[in-house]
């Protein structure tokens, strides 16, 4: 009978010294103003979650998702085409 432990031990060791590609950290990059878009949108959702919103805090959720729905837009719009270099 074979046993697997050892096998498995080496399975999770490797796996933690695994980095991001560069193409990855690329892919990240190019969906970094979606991130914050998103993350604005959350921060926007839980000012209002523990009182009543007002017109004030209906306009800055209502901003923060239309930020969210360009960001989608804007990187939908790239994924067809290859861009070179840093700068977009």
């Amino acid at each position: 009978m074979k046993t697997i432990v050892a096998l498995q031990a080496v399975v999770t060791a490797a796996s933690l010294d695994i980095e991001p590609t560069p193409a990855e950290l690329d892919a990240i990059d190019r969906e970094m103003p979606l991130i914050r878009a998103e993350v604005e949108l959350l921060d926007a959702q839980i000012m209002t979650i523990d009182r009543p919103t007002n017109e004030l805090d209906t306009r800055r959720v209502r901003r923060a998702r239309n930020r969210v729905l360009a960001a989608r837009r804007d990187l939908t719009n790239r994924a067809g085409t290859v861009q070179s270099g840093g700068a977009a």
